[in-house]
């Protein structure tokens, strides 16, 4: 496959974060929008985005974009597409999502039907046959319109990419793994500090901390949609990015990872998705209550995903919920605590203005990353 063009979504407010991701990789960023990053790469940046992108939702291969404001001039610009190019004559194809924002084309069923008779067509005519058998590897496609343009990208993800592998076991209103390592990348902690969560639920910011201590790629253990695409990315590609993955591995690292809740069945959870994460010994895990919240040794940093109470019988116990993590946060010795709540009051409450605030969509709510800044440790001397 020559170089083209691949795009991630990812969540509102975290674009800085996976472009740094992406540029890290060694690849160049094309175009940063709300909500995805563009950038350039080959077959191998397919298998190695996928294996290595904490942040990212799914890796699109772009396969065009264009300007179509009536169903005629969709079907038409879809069907000048070079398909042939992109998929084998067995493909199964269909268009599995289509969104439109400020376009005269809004209908998602009528713009998947559209679409999906313009790619048989063009597949039809350019293969010499009848009708396409569909019998091979599954080539999903996810169309966006915004302001009347079209972004066609096939999925070479499969299953998102939030979905490592280890979380089976979830409770309520869980945080998802591309969104606890995104918050985790915005804060200062690395391995060897400290980190808490005194709301870790099913254990997923310790978890995603443990393997970034790690150096464990969040893809490693899990399959994907285009492994079994030979057209465009050989096996080759999946298994050189693979034996990187391992290569970058440091089980060695030091790290001091903590969790608590104060449900027992989410604390049982936590340590069987750690355990299937491969961290389970390097986490400490125990029922706790938020107000028995304390944290030995100094300059760690909290990081954590709170009750928003978005029930109204929730939201009553808010504002002593929060009075309570300020004062256990107060107890800690010179630590750091980074939050994600759409909780408004959470500063009054916490009885302290945030250093920062960060607005991020956690889907379509609007939540506040909140920054409370320590003192930095001292320098090690040499």
């Amino acid at each position: 496959m020559m170089e083209t063009e691949l795009i991630c979504p990812c969540h509102f407010g975290l674009e800085a974060v996976l472009k740094r991701e992406i540029t890290d990789l060694g690849y160049e960023v094309s175009a940063t929008e709300d909500g995805k990053v563009t950038f350039r790469g080959d077959s191998a940046a397919v298998a190695r985005s996928n294996i290595f992108l904490r942040t990212a939702e799914r890796v699109l291969l772009k396969a065009g974009a264009f300007r179509a404001v009536t169903f005629d001039e969709l079907f038409e610009k879809t069907k000048a597409l070079p398909w042939e190019d992109l998929l084998p004559r067995d493909a199964k194809v269909w268009v599995t999502k289509a969104n439109s924002v400020k376009s005269a084309l809004f209908s998602p069923t009528d713009i998947q039907s559209v679409m999906k008779k313009a790619i048989v067509e063009r597949m039809k005519s350019a293969c010499h046959l009848e009708s396409l058998p569909e019998t091979g590897a599954a080539y999903p496609l996810r169309v966006s319109i915004l302001k009347d343009v079209v972004t066609v990208g096939i999925d070479t993800s499969g299953e998102s990419l939030h979905k490592r592998g280890y979380r089976t076991d979830t409770v309520k209103a869980p945080i998802s793994e591309t969104l606890a390592a995104a918050l985790l990348l915005l804060t200062p902690w690395k391995a060897g500090r400290s980190l808490a969560d005194p709301f870790a639920g099913s254990g997923t910011f310790p978890i995603e901390a443990a393997l970034i201590a790690t150096r464990t790629a969040p893809g490693l253990n899990r399959s994907f949609l285009a492994e079994n695409w030979g057209n465009l990315v050989p096996k080759q590609a999946w298994y050189r990015a693979a034996e990187e993955a391992m290569d970058l591995q440091d089980l060695s690292a030091p790290m001091e990872l903590y969790g608590a809740d104060i449900d027992p069945q989410a604390i049982r959870s936590a340590k069987e998705n750690a355990d299937r994460a491969g961290v389970l010994e390097r986490i400490r895990f125990e029922v706790r209550d938020v107000k028995d919240f304390y944290v030995p040794g100094s300059f760690g940093f909290v990081v954590t995903n709170p009750p928003y109470g978005e029930r109204l019988s929730e939201k009553k116990a808010l504002p002593e919920l929060y009075a309570v993590l300020g004062d256990r946060f107060e107890a800690l010795d010179r630590w750091s605590m980074y939050l994600i709540t759409s909780f408004e009051e959470a500063e009054r409450y916490i009885g302290r203005k945030a250093d920062r605030n960060r607005k991020i969509y956690n889907g379509m709510l609007k939540t506040y990353f909140y920054s409370f800044l320590g003192p930095k440790p001292p320098k090690d001397k040499e």
